[in-house]
C-alpha cells in the first residue's frame, strides 16, 4: 500500500507557498496543486524535481477567484485521490482596489475566504475518510484590522474603496479565514480531522504588486532581511506536518515562535462563527451540514 501523504495546496507557485511546496516535497509527500498558470505549476514542478527529484505532482487548474472552478477542482481531486492527508488552503490576494468577479463577488473576498471554504467543502468527505487529516488554512493579524464583521453584508459587498480602505477590507477576509477554521474544527471535532489555521507574518515577497515601486520596496526590504517569506513557510509546513500539532484543532498560530494566537474578539464567539458559516453556505448553494457540539 501506498503511504506516501498526499497533500492538496493552493498558491504553491509563489512566495512562501513555494517554498512549503520544496519542504513538503523534500519530505517525501505527493502534492496536488491546485493552480490558476499551468506555466506557473510546471516551473514549481521543475523546481521539485531539483530538490527532490521524482516526487509526484498533479497539477489542478483553477481560477481561485471563481468559485465554480474551485469545485470543479475539488471534485476533480477527491475522484483522482483514494486518500488526502493534508489541505493546505494558502492563496491569497491584498487587492487595492475593487474588482468584482465574473460571479459577482469582490476579488478578495472570493480568493481569501470563499475559495478555501468551497474547496475544503468538496474535499470534506475525502479528508474525513482519509483519517488523521488535516487542514490548514493562512489567515492573518491583519484580522485586527477589520474593524467589523457583518455575514450577510460583507460576503457580498462589492462596494468600491480606496487603496487605505483596503486593509479593513483585507483584514475582514482573514477573520473569517479564522472564524471558519474554529467553527470548522467544531463540527468536525471527534473525527481526527485536525483544522488549523496561521499568521504568516509579514512577507516581501509580492508585497503589494499593485503599489508604485513595489518591486524596489521589496528588495531593499528583503536586503535587509526584513519579510523573509520562509517563516511563512516553516509555519505552514508545521501546522501540516509536525506531531506536536495534531491535537491542536481550531488553533490559531503565528509564524516564527508558533505561539498560540486569539480570534479577534469581533469574530471570536461561536454565534458569530456559525452566523458565517450558514450565511456562506447559502450563498454558495451548498447543503447545510449539521451542527456538532
Amino acid at each position: 500500500m501506498d503511504t506516501q501523504p498526499v497533500i492538496v495546496m493552493t498558491g504553491a507557485t509563489n512566495g512562501m507557498g513555494r517554498l512549503a511546496a520544496l519542504d513538503l516535497a523534500r519530505r517525501g509527500a505527493r502534492l496536488g496543486i491546485v493552480a490558476r498558470s499551468r506555466p506557473k505549476a510546471d516551473a514549481l514542478w521543475q523546481e521539485i524535481e531539483q530538490v527532490a527529484p521524482g516526487t509526484p505532482v498533479d497539477v489542478f487548474q483553477a481560477d481561485l477567484s471563481l468559485l465554480s472552478e474551485i469545485r470543479a477542482a475539488g471534485e476533480k481531486i477527491a475522484a483522482q485521490y483514494p486518500r488526502i492527508d493534508v489541505l493546505i488552503n494558502n492563496a491569497g490576494l491584498h487587492a487595492f482596489s475593487q474588482r468584482v468577479t465574473t460571479e459577482g463577488y469582490a476579488e478578495m473576498t472570493a480568493v481569501n475566504y470563499l475559495a478555501p471554504w468551497v474547496l475544503t467543502d468538496a474535499l470534506r468527505d475525502r479528508l474525513i475518510a482519509s483519517t488523521p487529516t488535516r487542514i490548514v488554512t493562512v489567515a492573518s493579524r491583519a484580522s485586527k484590522q477589520a474593524g467589523t464583521i457583518d455575514p450577510l453584508n460583507d460576503l457580498t459587498d462589492t462596494a468600491d474603496f480606496t487603496r487605505r480602505g483596503s486593509s479593513p477590507r483585507y483584514g475582514r477576509s482573514k477573520l473569517m479565514d479564522i472564524m471558519f477554521t474554529q467553527e470548522l474544527a467544531r463540527q468536525l471535532h471527534g473525527t481526527d480531522v485536525t483544522v488549523t489555521c496561521c499568521c504568516p507574518g509579514f512577507n516581501t515577497t509580492g508585497l503589494g504588486r499593485e503599489l508604485p515601486l513595489a518591486g524596489a520596496l521589496e528588495k531593499a526590504l528583503t536586503a535587509l532581511n526584513i519579510g523573509n517569506p520562509q517563516h511563512g513557510a516553516d509555519i505552514i509546513v508545521k501546522l501540516a506536518t509536525d506531531p506536536a500539532f495534531a491535537d491542536a484543532n481550531g488553533g490559531y498560530f503565528a509564524a516564527k515562535t508558533a505561539e498560540p494566537l486569539q480570534c479577534p474578539e469581533i469574530g471570536r464567539g461561536e454565534g458569530i462563527q456559525r452566523a458565517l458559516w450558514d450565511a456562506t453556505a447559502d450563498l454558495v448553494h451548498t447543503t447545510r451540514r449539521p451542527h456538532s457540539a
